[in-house]
């Protein structure tokens, strides 16, 4: 066999779980009959279709007990975006007889603020939520901003680009004083810290698989009884009559062995890679005195991670080409920002405090269920090795340690 000696020194390490996982080899076994035995519609009254609507169910009750919602508050949807959309449509389109106000935080994922762009056009007004350099959202300001005509309140659980975790339970309290639907993407949380839908006090979560070892293409929507949400898809009536599609029983199926798995794992997982992040932080500055974090130090998921290097901003791309030539998957901010033909500043970045030339410079390390330790250290050996050959647009003495931001 014939070696490639370019590729000699490549380590296929993969540090972007943050953006999409591998699917796990149990969720994958879990899947396999639903695609060959039990392949019926749902919605068929045969065997083929009863066996299929078991599997269906049983899946709903499976992601409603990792939430602690009830079976029937939890609906498939084909991913997070769709369920979003659903949310701000659905809610909006519901509620405009008693108003067209919604709020959402200023580093919402872009599904949810494209579609907060769209809804504006529709005649409805959008507030965005500044937040604080560590990227908690301001909660005085929440109550400040709501009024009689405000309908829905949206914040993320858990940043994607910086990894804060927002305070679920405080917002959810004043959203029930104020009688608000509140509701939370939680897409990056799920399956990673608790999430218990009624101490958070949120209406309507929405959460997917491929951020926890599961397919790609499947998502949910907790939607809290008795909440007023118009339907986005209209059919044949699957999903109680609120997602109409044929339900895609594999990746249901997939989702629910993956959202066990995760909820078995989670604690010894919170404390593993809490510590490779202890350890990788301790290293970064220990050896570059320009390095700073994004995001709250302690407030964060478990696993992520989003650094900056003051004076070499400019030169993230690079870095994360120069990584990715040794077998090194990192990510500079999220993954949708690749299809951002604008090249602009990330706006999560910007909202924390962040010049435009900073908010280009971050990179984001999202470790999980697959990271060892000599994952990290061949990981920080490679860092090291990368930042040394890349050229700062300051001088050495210009350079700021995080403690002096």
């Amino acid at each position: 066999m014939s070696v490639n000696k370019n590729n000699m020194h490549k380590h296929n390490i993969y540090l972007d779980n943050a953006a999409t996982t591998c699917v796990d080899e149990r969720v994958l076994e879990s899947m396999l009959p639903a695609f060959s035995l039990d392949f019926g519609n749902a919605s068929s009254l045969h065997h083929f279709g009863t066996r299929a609507k078991e599997l269906l169910e049983k899946s709903r009750t499976t992601i409603a007990q990792c939430i602690v919602a009830n079976p029937n508050e939890v609906f498939f949807t084909s991913s997070g975006t769709e369920s979003n959309n659903w949310v701000l449509k659905g809610i909006a389109h519901a509620n405009q007889h008693k108003g067209r106000h919604i709020i959402v935080s200023s580093i919402e994922h872009d599904c949810i603020l494209n579609t907060c762009e769209w809804l504006n056009d529709e005649g409805y007004y959008i507030t965005y939520l500044p937040v604080d350099s560590d990227g908690i959202v301001d909660l005085e300001r929440l109550k400040e901003v709501i009024n009689p005509k405000t309908v829905l309140v949206s914040v993320m659980h858990a940043n994607n680009e910086i990894g804060t975790i927002e305070p679920l339970e405080k917002i959810g309290q004043i959203c029930k004083e104020r009688n608000i639907y509140f509701h939370s993407d939680a897409c990056q949380s799920f399956g990673k810290i608790p999430i218990d839908v009624n101490k958070a006090g949120v209406d309507l979560l929405t959460i997917n698989a491929h951020k926890i070892y599961g397919p790609k293409g499947i998502g949910a929507l907790y939607i809290r009884k008795g909440v007023n949400l118009e339907a986005l898809l209209h059919g044949g009536g699957q999903e109680a009559g609120l997602r109409s599609s044929t339900e895609n029983i594999p990746a249901i199926v997939g989702f629910a062995k993956a959202a066990e798995l995760s909820l078995q794992e989670m604690k010894s997982e919170e404390i593993r890679l809490s510590l490779l992040r202890k350890k990788m932080v301790d290293f970064v500055f220990s050896n570059f005195p320009n390095a700073y974090i994004n995001g709250h130090h302690s407030q964060r998921l478990p696993g992520h991670l989003s650094l900056g290097f003051h004076g070499l901003e400019g030169e993230t791309i690079r870095l994360l080409l120069l990584l990715d030539e040794m077998g090194i998957a990192v990510s500079a901010g999220s993954a949708c920002s690749s299809n951002d033909t604008s090249h602009q500043a990330s706006h999560v970045l910007q909202a924390i405090g962040l010049n435009p030339f900073e908010a280009r410079g971050a990179i984001r390390v999202s470790m999980g269920r697959f990271t060892t330790e000599e994952d990290i250290d061949i990981f920080m050996n490679s860092l090291s090795k990368t930042l040394k050959s890349l050229t700062s647009i300051f001088s050495d003495n210009s350079m700021i340690s995080c403690a002096q931001r």
